[in-house]
């Protein structure tokens, strides 16, 4: 299986895109400040947009049906035919590891980010009286996953390449081997057929 071009672009693209929106998730966290309320003597929390959430799922839905196709190209490295052994079969194993750890580390960034991001503080606190703390997302979540999608990006492409250099090249050579024992034994028998004919004579 060679390397295919439309493949690697869309599977690229996809890793660049969710990026782009964890960036934005970070830079769009949600801030909340402590406002009294107009019409009774308490305090609570007002937060302003919840865009960082939507950047932040969405980004964890690209990185999703990327992973999800580069491993259905692949078969995910375990249901495809041989590969040859040597540098190229281990760089896929090593790859396909890789790849794995720092997307489901990178997915849990999102995931994570998301769900603390969209957690508003609904406690009410007593004007002058109760310190009101508003949760809201620490900065650097949203960073670290942008970071692990760009090391999931390099990561799936050099497995696939990999894996495109290493794939049918051990079914190749058992098939090629299987026809090789046949077409001998073939001649062999034809051999003893002669014999046994000659020896009749």
């Amino acid at each position: 299986m060679g390397v295919s071009v439309p493949i690697l672009a869309i599977v690229i693209s996809l890793h660049l895109l969710a990026f782009v929106l964890a960036v934005g998730a970070e830079r769009r966290r949600s801030t909340a400040k402590v406002r009294p309320d107009e019409y009774d003597e308490k305090t609570y929390c007002a937060y302003a947009t919840d865009a960082s959430t939507v950047y932040g799922l969405t980004a964890f839905g690209l990185l999703l049906i990327a992973q999800a196709l580069i491993n259905g190209v692949t078969k995910c490295l375990c249901f495809g035919r041989g590969m040859m052994g040597g540098r190229s079969t281990t760089c896929a194993v090593f790859f396909f590891i890789f790849s794995w750890i720092s997307f489901l580390a990178a997915e849990a960034c999102l995931l994570a980010g998301s769900a603390k991001n969209a957690y508003h503080t609904k406690y009410r606190a007593i004007f002058h009286v109760e310190h009101l703390s508003c949760a809201t997302l620490r900065k650097g979540v949203f960073a670290a996953g942008a970071a692990l999608i760009l090391v999931a990006m390099v990561a799936s492409t050099l497995y696939y390449w990999s894996h495109s250099k290493a794939d049918t090249g051990g079914w190749e050579k058992h098939q090629n081997e299987g026809l090789g024992m046949t077409s001998s034994n073939f001649t062999e028998n034809q051999h003893e057929l002669k014999d046994s004919q000659f020896g009749k004579v």
